[in-house]
């Protein structure tokens, strides 16, 4: 799991196996967020998250409320009988949604990686290390830009 700045920057990632669910392993990546400022204590959490459905949990929108984080997550799709619960967001902010493209353009970046993308590696640490040096080149290319 990968969290990205405004301008597909990474910031933060979390590697794990690909059996846990992405909302159970949200939190865990966006504890790994630390942002140097200027001044004071590095910024451990970002003001928005825009996500796709699959991290539409109710466990996982409590923990960004109680964090402070303004959350982007569409709802899972449901039947029209469907009615919302009380306290539930029935929609999304359509403008905020739209910057989602950010980090699925930071994955096509990564995509470019053909080692990371097949996984030939056995060894987590292996591919943890190729990984990094890939975050490594594209933050490199958005210093460089």
């Amino acid at each position: 799991m990968l969290v990205t700045d405004g301008n597909g920057t990474p910031i933060g990632f979390h590697l794990a196996a690909a059996k846990h669910s992405e909302h159970k392993l949200a939190e865990q990546t966006l504890a790994s967020v630390k942002v140097k400022q200027p001044r004071g204590r590095a910024r451990t959490r970002p003001k928005h998250l825009c996500a796709d459905r699959g991290y539409a949990s109710r466990r996982f929108r409590t923990y960004l409320r109680k964090r402070g984080i303004v959350a982007c997550i569409p709802d899972k799709r449901r039947p029209k009988s469907w009615k919302p619960k009380r306290g539930r967001p029935v929609q999304h902010d359509p403008e905020l949604y739209k910057q989602r493209f950010i980090i699925e353009r930071t994955f096509a970046w990564l995509g470019n990686y053909r080692r990371l993308l097949v996984r030939w590696d056995n060894s987590f640490s292996v591919y943890r290390g190729f990984f990094l040096l890939a975050l490594a080149q594209l933050c490199l290319n958005r210093l460089l830009k």
